[in-house]
């Protein structure tokens, strides 16, 4: 949910940076461009940390069950 959020919020910033350079018709300002950028990488920053954080709690469970058949 969140990568796709942050790649919607890029495309947004990718449209604006292309409709400026090759038609001058840019609809966000700097501040505006600037805040889409962040909020973009805000986005995909927590998209890949409960990736991470998902993948830790799998480990962790496939180790737990290895033990107990181990053990």
């Amino acid at each position: 949910m969140f990568l796709t959020a942050s790649a919607i919020v890029f495309a947004i910033y990718f449209a604006n940076v292309v409709l400026g350079a090759f038609a001058g018709a840019a609809f966000l300002g700097d501040v505006g461009e600037m805040l889409v950028l962040i909020a973009a990488t805000i986005l995909f920053v927590i998209a890949i940390l409960k990736k991470e954080a998902e993948r830790n709690e799998r480990k962790q469970a496939e180790g737990i069950s290895r033990e107990d058949e181990n053990g």
